[in-house]
C-alpha cells in the first residue's frame, strides 16, 4: 500500500499541486484509510461502498468529529479519482456516498485597531522582536498562508521592487507589500538575520534562534504571544491574519477577482467567504452604532 500512497502523493504535488497543508492532511487522511484495510484484510482497489461507509461510521464511533469525517472522505474521494485516472479501477466507490452538509464558521478578523496593537508589541530592540516584527507585517501585508511565510527564500522578497513571489499552489504569484513591511523585512535581513545563522541556515528567509528554519509550531507560539500582549480576546489562528487582511482589501474597494489572485485561492469559491464576512461586518457595525438600532419596534 506504500507504493499506492506515494503514487497519491506524486499526483498531489504535480498534477493537482495542491498547496502543502492539503497535500499533508490527505495522505495523513489516506494513511490511516490503508491502516484499516490491512485490519480488514482487503486491498484498496477492491474497497467497495460499504466498505467505505464502513470506516466512516467507525470514525464517527471513535469520536471523530463531523468535519474531520467530511475531510476524510474528500481524501478517500481524490484517492479514487486517481485510482480511475490511472485505470486501476472503473468506477469510484465514494461517489454515492453522501453526508449531510456542515457549515464552516466564518472565520475571525482583526479590526484595524486590533491589527495596529498586534504589529506594535514585537520589540524591535532585540533579535527576536525584529525578526517577529518583519514576519507579522509581511503576513498582514500580503496575506499569504503561514505555510507560505515558513518557506520563503530570501530570494522571493525584492525589497526593490516592494513586491514577494510566492510559488505554492497551484501557479506562483507576485504581491505587492507595503512600505512599512519593506522597511520591517529590510532591518531584519540587514541587521539581524546574519547574528541568527547556522551552518543549516541555508536561503530560509526567517528563521528561529537556534539558526534553523521557522516552524508552523513555531509561528504559531509567536502569534499568540503577541496577541495575548496586545489583549486582543479574540481566538487566534494562524490564518487569522491572512483572513483580516483579505477583509479589509473588500472593505477598502477591492474586488474580489483581485483578491483570489493575491490569496491563491485556485476556485473563487473560496475567497467569497469574505462577502458573507462583510456582511456580518457591516450588520454589526450598523446594530452597534445606529442610535436607533436598539430601539424596540
Amino acid at each position: 500500500m506504500s507504493d499506492y500512497l506515494n503514487q497519491f502523493d506524486n499526483y498531489l504535488r504535480n498534477v493537482k499541486k495542491v498547496s502543502e497543508n492539503t497535500r499533508l492532511s490527505y495522505l495523513r487522511d489516506i494513511e490511516a484509510f490503508f491502516h484499516y484495510m490491512q485490519d480488514i484484510q482487503l486491498e484498496p482497489l477492491k474497497a467497495t461502498q460499504s466498505v467505505i461507509s464502513g470506516y466512516l461510521d467507525k470514525l464517527k464511533a471513535v469520536g471523530r468529529s463531523d468535519t474531520t469525517i467530511l475531510r476524510t472522505l474528500a481524501s478517500i474521494r481524490c484517492l479514487y479519482k486517481f485510482f480511475i485516472m490511472q485505470g486501476y479501477v472503473a468506477a469510484n466507490p465514494t461517489r454515492d456516498i453522501k453526508m449531510q452538509h456542515i457549515d464552516k464558521p466564518l472565520p475571525q478578523i482583526l479590526s484595524g485597531d486590533e491589527i495596529r496593537l498586534l504589529l506594535e508589541q514585537p520589540s524591535i530592540e532585540t533579535l527576536k522582536g525584529c525578526r517577529d516584527k518583519a514576519m507579522l507585517e509581511l503576513l498582514y501585508a500580503t496575506g499569504i498562508r503561514v505555510s507560505e511565510l515558513i518557506n520563503l527564500n530570501i530570494k522571493d522578497i525584492n525589497l526593490r521592487t516592494q513586491t514577494l513571489q510566492c510559488s505554492s499552489g497551484r501557479a506562483a504569484r507576485t504581491i505587492p507589500i507595503y512600505p512599512s513591511a519593506v522597511v520591517a523585512v529590510s532591518d531584519y535581513l540587514y541587521r539581524v538575520r546574519d547574528l541568527l545563522t547556522c551552518p543549516e541556515s541555508g536561503d530560509a528567509l526567517f528563521i528561529n534562534l537556534n539558526g534553523h528554519r521557522l516552524t508552523r509550531q513555531g509561528f504559531w507560539k509567536i502569534i499568540k504571544e503577541y496577541s495575548q500582549a496586545a489583549g486582543i480576546t479574540k481566538e487566534i489562528t494562524p490564518h487569522t491574519l491572512r483572513h483580516s487582511f483579505a477583509l479589509h482589501l473588500l472593505e477598502n474597494g477591492a474586488s474580489i477577482r483581485d483578491i483570489q489572485a493575491m490569496l491563491g485561492h485556485a476556485d473563487i469559491s473560496s475567497t467569497q467567504v469574505y462577502t458573507l464576512l462583510m456582511d456580518n461586518h457591516m450588520k454589526e457595525v450598523y446594530n452597534n452604532c445606529h442610535p436607533r438600532a436598539k430601539e424596540a419596534p
